[in-house]
């Protein structure tokens, strides 16, 4: 066996082993997490090995459920031939194909199925669910890539910061006017210069501000906040707002203190809403806003480009789950939506339950009516899939 082909059965190996510890052991952590403390436990494999092994791994997620019943080595060089443009894996258990792995996706797909047990059609098996505005095929194949860092620019820094990352030699291309797109995983905070002068933030999601149209002196909530991607969005675009954010998680409200303390926010109120075991009542009393942005707990579909541990993992009973939930918290946060004023349901889900459905739901039992919904799109620009819609709350 040639040195090569040696170490590149190594690297085979211990992927193999890599993954099923993690399936033994993860119980549903995030592939990144596990892989941090599995290189902690394995400190002999040096930083190389890491990349690869990460490599490999995340690649063969991305296939999910194709190819299942063939070997692994054969699994693992299918997803690398399928995910890269580069592989000794695949050079040497695909040799016939090899010499295509620069073609576009389609075409290796197409050599895929005619000459191994891959089927396009078993990578992601809950098709029949998806929101009306997916492209089935488009996205499965989006589902091969791993998607962009987006920053958002705030306006007054944005030309700082393109200098800069053109000054430091950053990778980087523009989408829009404060947008841009750099390989996942760029060190930022190596770069002296930046901080502070933009939000990292998936592309979709900054899209999602399209929906707000707010006005200065208006009263928002946003009532599911997390980490205040969506809130800082909304800030930034209308500064007059005055603003209040929810979450059932303190510690997740802790890092949003942060960011906005590193964006100069000072001006918000803050409120630990749990909605699945409180009304809302017993927290805001009869409190009603000008306008809520409600980014829902959901399955997180849109986003597995970026988590493709879980396209084979996901089981089809949770989208019912998510879309009783979703409804739940709906029902609770529209009761403070004063008339006239618009509801911005979000998800980063591509299953129309969570999407089409609680807009339907909310339609016809919370006196609300569409004024625009939209898939948006991720796959076209190397960014995640979310779901947006616009909801105004009748006159009676």
């Amino acid at each position: 066996m040639i040195p090569t082909e040696k170490r590149t059965y190594q690297q085979i190996r211990t992927v193999e082993r890599l993954l099923s510890a993690y399936q033994q052991e993860a119980h549903g952590i995030p592939l990144a997490r596990f892989l941090a403390g599995f290189y902690k436990q394995n400190p002999q494999m040096g930083a190389k090995d890491r990349r690869m092994a990460s490599r490999l791994a995340y690649h063969y997620f991305r296939m999910g459920n194709a190819a299942g019943q063939s070997e692994f080595p054969l699994q693992l060089a299918i997803a690398e031939f399928l995910c890269s443009e580069e592989s000794t894996v695949a050079e040497l258990l695909l040799p016939a194909l090899y010499p295509a792995i620069h073609a576009p996706l389609d075409e290796k797909v197409a050599l895929l199925e005619k000459h191994t047990p891959f089927r396009f059609l078993e990578v992601f098996p809950l098709l029949d669910q998806l929101s009306a505005g997916i492209d089935p095929r488009r996205f499965v194949l989006g589902l091969f890539e791993q998607p962009d860092l987006f920053l958002r620019l705030r306006p007054r820094y944005a030309a700082n910061v393109i200098a800069t990352l053109e000054r430091a030699g950053i990778d980087f291309r523009r989408v829009g006017d404060f947008t841009v797109a750099l390989p996942n995983g760029t060190a930022l905070a190596r770069i002296p210069g930046l901080a502070g002068n933009y939000e990292v933030q998936d592309y979709s999601s900054q899209q999602t501000g399209r929906f707000f149209r707010a006005s200065s002196g208006e009263s928002w909530w946003d009532a599911c906040a997390g980490a205040g991607g969506k809130s800082l969005l909304l800030l930034d675009s209308y500064p007059g707002v005055q603003l209040l954010v929810s979450d059932m998680r303190g510690s997740i409200l802790r890092n949003l203190d942060e960011r906005f303390q590193a964006a100069g926010i000072q001006s918000y109120r803050q409120k630990i809403i749990d909605f699945t075991k409180k009304d809302t009542a017993a927290v805001l009393g009869r409190e009603q806003f000008d306008g809520i942005i409600l980014d829902v707990p959901c399955s997180g579909s849109g986003t597995w480009g970026r988590t493709p541990e879980m396209i084979a993992a996901f089981q089809a009973g949770a989208i019912r789950r998510f879309g009783a939930l979703q409804r739940q918290i709906a029902g609770q946060v529209v009761k403070h939506l004063k008339p006239g004023k618009p509801l911005i349901y979000i998800t980063c889900s591509v299953f129309a339950e969570e999407n089409e459905g609680v807009v339907r739901y909310l339609q016809d039992h919370h006196h609300l009516h569409l004024e625009h919904m939209e898939v948006l799109q991720g796959y076209h620009h190397r960014a995640d899939s979310m779901f947006a819609a616009r909801l105004i709350m009748k006159r009676l």
